[in-house]
């Protein structure tokens, strides 16, 4: 994990595979542990955008340990917006700057939103709004977006990978867009995906 930009730590959970010990400053030292945040703006708390956000996770985590580029100890940190989203818009928020801070520390972040209005939504936006300036550098993330149909397909290159490059986070792979008929079979879709995501994600937090 990127050291922390706030001495606040609570909101850290989903801790995976137990808690390392490691040093230095590079994921695929093997006893370092990886840190991934997954920023979910759909306003429906536990949404199936949510589920998909875990999954893409998941197999990441799954592939890049089978490849040998991250060590088995990886916490995560699951910002579900609509929990918060009476904070989003008071300022100050402790609550809310401390999210802030967690996700900014991490070393890979999924940004994940339904589709609408054929981009994502606003709550995303309102959250990731209160960075300054570069708020995201050092971070990798991916855009991850859900949507009922294929028509909106390349709305995570079009909209999402734009708005987390301008905070100077590293994209290097392609966006996930998953539609609604593909929820049943995440392993199988978001398991392709990875496939070719993980090396180059792998590549990115190594360097």
């Amino acid at each position: 994990m990127r050291p922390p930009t706030s001495s606040n730590e609570s909101a850290w959970r989903d801790r995976d595979n137990g808690v390392g010990d490691g040093v230095g400053d590079r994921p695929n030292e093997r006893d370092e542990r990886m840190s991934i945040a997954v920023v979910v703006g759909n306003p429906k708390a536990g949404s199936r955008t949510l589920r998909v956000a875990q999954a893409v996770a998941d197999l990441l985590v799954e592939r890049l340990i089978a490849a040998d580029q991250l060590g088995e100890n990886t916490e995560r940190l699951v910002v579900d917006l609509a929990d918060v989203a009476g904070e989003l818009f008071e300022y100050p928020s402790q609550k809310i700057d401390d999210l802030l801070a967690s996700v900014a520390a991490s070393d890979l972040v999924i940004a994940a939103s339904p589709t609408y209005k054929a981009t994502y939504t606003g709550l995303l936006k309102a959250f990731f709004d209160r960075y300054g300036n570069n708020g995201l550098a050092g971070a990798v993330a991916i855009p991850v977006m859900t949507g009922a149909a294929p028509i909106h397909a390349l709305a995570p290159e079009w909209h999402l990978r734009p708005l987390l490059v301008e905070l100077g986070a590293t994209t290097p792979t392609r966006g996930l867009y998953v539609t609604e008929s593909q929820f049943d079979d995440l392993d199988g879709v978001v398991g392709a995906w990875a496939d070719t995501a993980a090396p180059l994600v792998g590549h990115a937090l190594a360097t």
